[in-house]
Formats: structure tokens, C-alpha cells, sequence
């Protein structure tokens, strides 16, 4: 039987100081779920926490609990309680007390205390513990009991920060294992806010994965491991390599040279796309045997496989092999349908109008383009491909931005840049700098005009 959702947030809206920090996500919670936000430090993972918990109210938005809208209600009066990455213990009370504290405030009668005090350490693993010092315990005995002092009071909702951050590797896997295993004794809902993928991957029943204030993707640990969605997921949830090609038919798809069988279907034919092979799913073989040959540049041992980088016509691929190779060495590749994932190749697409002159506006900024027919301030859609946006000296484009991300991707930068409050996507063989002043440059024939009123024609995207 499907659990109903406890938490809806619709069109979260979070503005700090005029900045955008949630960008009107929308995001359903199924009750007794494992849920993990996950994403780069500044992606609003933890504002969509402090959302739940009341600590932040949304600019614009809903916040549902059971189908109650529950903005403006006070933290202390939600169902819901939040363990952040200090635990935040009382040094001066010792194990009992502090798990007992939520319940002596509600002035909970002592035989009942002692009940459930034993109950929550017997579940947390420190039975025996009760009269120990907090201040005597390791990182993980003291993240235990926070657990157990905010889950005493049943809540129904259980958001937790960071909380393995600060501990140790080994111990940090241990907990995340342990975790889990609370979680379903108890039966309620676990929203946990991390950027380590590997405890997303461990732990949750569904990942969201968050970019810039928004939701990149939602999914099952497998999922989004196995089928990202775009390159921002691909890349930041484990290495990827991603390639430029053509989808040829359902079934078929072009990249590095040669025509390759897929499982994928449904993104038409003869249309561009991003390819996803994980370096794991590279079989080394020999060069005559393989779909793609190629030179081993580099091999790097990493305690349970060898990380290879290889060289095949200006491509540099990943492989993660048990088997070395010496550098110099030619090697040949074979890869499986299965472990072949197509992703609609990116594109910028903005809300754009026509205005005085032939010209178009969007994104904050306006193009020539002549032989534009249409009344002015009709709405439609500009897409320009990433490949097709110029770096140039500021002042020399359309419009000047700020460099947000720049990855290297094998044969080429994937570069992110905000103009105007908008971001724009760019491949470059140019590497440039976080925070680096650019200007974009667009030559006509490449801004597309899609959605126009029927029977217009812009060229581009409509044709």
C-alpha cells in the first residue's frame, strides 16, 4: 500500500538579501520515508530543511503538513524535529537527562520517562550509558544521543543537518548504516540534508538532488546513479563520462565514431544528446576487440580498482579497471547497451518579446533580428544551444556575466555563467575562472525562436 505524502511544498520561493536562494521548488514527502537532499554547499538543501522545520518563512509558496497548510506556524508547534551538525548536547547533564529534557518540559510523569528513556537508548545502542558524562563520549555515542532525545517525543517528522560531518570515515560509515536501521525501528520520517553522495546513495529510499536553488532530479539511489538526467547529476553523483552524440533512431545512438546499440528510446531521430558511460562500465579489452580504441595516458591505483585515463581521438575517458595498464599502452574499450545513458542535450531557454527596432528581448538583454514580422510585445521562446554561446572580453557581447562553475569534460569546459540574474550554460575549450567577468557573444543564426504564434516563423528551433 502507498504511503500518503506528509510533506508538500509547493513553489517555494526564498529571497536573502534580493538573492534567489530557493528558486519556487516543488517537493512531496511520503510519510515513514527516507529522503536525502543532497547537493553543493549554497544549493538551498539546508533552506529547504529550515523550511520544514518553520526556522525560514518562504517568500512565496505553500508548506503542507497532512495536507494542512502550515506556514507561519511557529517551529515548537510543527511535528517535527531537527538534529543539526553540533548536537548541541547539555554539558552539564549527563546521558538520562538529556534525552529525558523534551519530555520533562511537557511535564511527562517520571515513571513514564524512565520508560521511554530506557526504550530510546536500548535503541540507539547505549543501554548502560544512562549516568555517563556527555562530555566522556566519542562523536558517535554523542550523535546517538541526540538521535534519541529528538526522537523521544515522537515526532512524526525527523530532519537531521549534516549530522555525521564531523565524525571520522569509518565511523562515519558505521552511523550511516545505523541510521537506516533506526529510522525503519521507528517507523517516521527521515528528511536528511547531506553533500556526501555516498551517504545519499546508502541511506534513502528517494535522493533530490539540488543545484542552484532548484531540483535537478528526484529518484531512487539507483536511479540517479543509473539514469541522470542532466550533466550536473551525471557528474555530481560519481565520474561520468559524458559525450557528445547523435541519437539516430530508438535503440541507436552516434558518439565517438562509431553507432552503438542503447536501451533508451524517445528522443526522436538524428537529434543531438549527451551520452553517460560510467568509468566502471568501460571493459578493457584488446584493441582489437574493442569498440573504441585508445592510449593509456595515466593509471592510478585506488585500493580496490585502478583509475585509468585514456586518450581516444582527443577524448579522454575514465576507466575504473582491476586490471592496470602501462602507460603508453593502446587498450581497446567495450561497452554494453545497458551501460550506455542518453540525456537530452542542454540548451538555454528563456521567455523572450519582440520589441522596437527588429530586435527580440530576453534573459535581461536584447538581439538584433532582422526580418522579424511580429507585433511588438508578442511572447514566445528563445533556445540557444550551449555550444553556440561565444566568450568574449566583457562589454563585447550581448550581455556581460559572472563565471558560477566551470568543469572540464574531456574535450571541452561546461561552463556557468549568471547575466542579468540569469544563468546561462556554455561548452568552451576556454577554461576560465569561478568568478571571472565574461561577456557572451550569439551570432543571429544560432538564437533559435520556438513557440511563436501560429503561422510566424523564426527560424531555428521552429523549422
Amino acid at each position: 500500500m502507498k504511503e500518503k505524502n506528509i510533506i508538500d511544498l509547493k513553489n517555494i520561493v526564498v529571497e536573502f538579501e534580493d538573492e534567489r536562494v530557493l528558486k519556487g521548488i516543488d517537493l512531496s514527502i511520503r510519510d515513514k520515508e527516507f529522503v536525502t537532499l543532497l547537493g553543493p554547499s549554497g544549493c538551498g538543501k539546508t533552506t529547504t530543511l529550515r523550511i520544514i522545520a518553520g526556522f525560514v518563512q518562504p517568500a512565496e509558496g505553500e508548506v503542507l503538513f497532512e495536507g494542512e497548510k502550515i506556514n507561519g506556524v511557529p517551529p515548537h508547534k510543527r511535528q517535527v524535529n531537527t538534529i543539526f551538525q553540533r548536537y548541541a548536547l547539555f554539558p552539564h547533564l549527563n546521558v538520562y537527562e538529556n534525552v529525558a529534557f523534551g519530555l520533562r518540559i511537557k511535564k511527562t510523569p517520571e515513571k513514564e520517562i524512565r520508560k521511554r528513556v530506557r526504550e530510546m537508548l536500548e535503541l540507539v545502542g547505549l543501554k548502560g550509558y544512562e549516568k555517563r558524562s556527555v562530555n566522556k563520549l566519542s562523536g558517535g555515542q554523542q550523535q546517538r544521543v541526540a538521535i534519541a532525545r529528538a526522537v523521544i517525543n515522537h515526532p512524526r517528522v525527523l530532519l537531521l543537518d549534516e549530522p555525521l560531518a564531523a565524525l571520522d570515515l569509518k565511523l562515519r560509515k558505521d552511523m550511516q548504516v545505523e541510521l537506516k536501521k533506526i529510522q525503519q525501528s521507528l517507523g517516521i520520517t527521515f528528511l536528511y540534508v547531506t553533500h556526501d553522495q555516498e551517504e545519499a546513495l546508502t541511506m534513502s529510499d528517494r535522493v533530490v538532488v539540488m543545484n542552484n536553488g532548484e531540483i535537478q532530479q528526484i529518484g531512487t539511489p539507483q536511479d540517479i546513479y543509473n539514469e541522470p538526467q542532466n550533466a550536473f547529476v551525471a557528474d555530481f553523483i560519481g565520474e561520468s563520462n559524458i559525450i557528445e552524440g547523435v541519437m539516430l533512431a530508438d535503440y541507436s545512438v552516434r558518439f565517438a565514431g562509431r553507432d552503438f546499440e542503447c536501451v533508451d528510446a524517445g528522443f526522436g531521430q538524428n537529434k543531438p544528446v549527451d551520452v553517460v558511460v560510467r568509468p566502471e562500465d568501460v571493459q578493457l579489452v584488446k584493441p582489437e576487440q574493442g569498440h573504441i580504441r585508445g592510449i593509456a595516458e595515466s593509471s592510478v591505483f585506488k585500493g580496490v580498482h585502478y583509475e585509468i585515463i585514456a586518450d581516444a581521438d582527443g577524448y579522454k575517458w575514465m576507466i575504473h579497471s582491476t586490471k592496470d595498464r602501462a602507460v603508453g599502452e593502446e587498450i581497446g574499450m567495450r561497452i554494453d547497451p545497458e551501460d550506455i545513458h542518453i540525456m537530452r542535450k542542454m540548451s538555454n531557454t528563456f521567455d523572450a518579446y519582440t520589441a522596437k527596432g527588429g530586435q527580440i528581448e530576453f534573459a535581461g538583454t536584447f538581439a538584433d533580428y532582422p526580418g522579424l514580422t511580429l507585433d511588438e510585445d508578442t511572447v514566445f521562446t528563445v533556445v540557444i544551444h550551449p555550444e553556440d554561446v561565444k566568450l568574449v572580453a566583457p562589454g563585447e557581447g550581448i550581455v556581460d556575466g559572472i563565471v558560477d562553475e566551470c568543469w572540464f569534460k574531456g574535450l571541452y569546459y561546461e561552463i556557468t555563467v549568471i547575466a542579468a540574474e540569469y544563468e546561462w550554460t556554455i561548452l568552451s575549450d576556454r577554461e576560465v575562472s569561478q568568478g571571472e567577468r565574461v561577456g557572451l557573444s550569439i551570432a543571429t543564426e544560432d538564437i533559435h525562436l520556438d513557440n511563436l504564434p501560429e503561422g510566424a516563423t523564426g527560424g531555428g528551433a521552429n523549422d
